[in-house]
């Protein structure tokens, strides 16, 4: 990994999807070891902002890079520093949820016994232990979204993206993800978060990027948001969605 204190950086991203225009000149970074939360109304560019990070999307001007590597020329390298935990549930139905994450570290050049140890650790750390056999349609709900999380982690990866982690969770299992990510934020990790929920933004992150119809519309430290009103004002008045 290049010597770089910036994680993300994008400049100037344009992003089409046929005649619309996702993506207007996006300009913004995130610092190494930083918790960012990117917020922003439904449909305003906060899922493709990360699928141009993590590679999944092709964008038409701009640059992104991930500690100094651009998306484009070195994709492999830029993969490897981030651990994506979607929206959406998409687990192999024949692998038991060990062989799952152990199938994902290989993805990314992690030896079988490495990627059996670090498996074994993660499903003890987010209390999946016992069911290391099951198939993850065994899995309650709450269940899958911290194997999400774990196989966002098999590879120890520098930056993980989160893209509403918590929606649909109960209070308990909520609480318990925030615990968990705001351990991984001090252990080091460099942490992206898109949420809808304005509380989630306000306890765990420490920087506030919003996002509308492509746009940023503002960036700064948390404490800047709240210093005249709390977070939700601050959002609804940025987006224009205060009534």
């Amino acid at each position: 990994m290049r010597n770089s204190e910036i994680a993300i950086s994008i400049k100037g991203l344009v992003k089409y999807y046929r005649d619309f225009q996702a993506l207007r000149n996006v300009t913004f970074q995130v610092n190494r070891g930083d918790f960012f939360a990117f917020l922003g109304p439904n449909g305003a560019g906060k899922t493709t902002t990360i699928n141009t990070i993590t590679g999944l999307s092709q964008y038409q001007s701009g640059s992104v890079q991930v500690f100094g590597y651009d998306t484009k020329r070195n994709y492999i390298q830029t993969r490897r520093l981030i651990g994506l935990c979607a929206q959406e549930f998409n687990f192999d139905p024949y692998l038991s949820i060990h062989q799952l994450l152990k199938y994902q570290a290989g993805y990314f050049g992690v030896s079988a016994f490495q990627a059996s140890r670090r498996a074994d650790e993660l499903l003890e750390r987010f209390q999946l232990r016992d069911k290391r056999n099951l198939k993850h349609r065994a899995l309650s709900g709450g269940m899958k979204k911290r194997l999400a999380l774990c196989r966002a982690l098999i590879h120890d990866p520098e930056i993980l993206i989160l893209d509403e982690p918590t929606a649909g969770c109960d209070l308990e299992l909520k609480f318990r993800i925030w615990d968990y990510l705001k351990q991984l934020n001090n252990e080091g990790k460099t942490i992206f978060l898109t949420t809808h929920y304005m509380e989630e933004a306000e306890r765990l992150c420490k920087t506030i990027g919003i996002i509308n119809h492509g746009s940023i519309v503002r960036i700064g430290n948390k404490k800047d948001f709240i210093k005249e009103k709390n977070l939700e004002a601050a959002f609804l008045e940025a987006t224009g969605l205060e009534h």
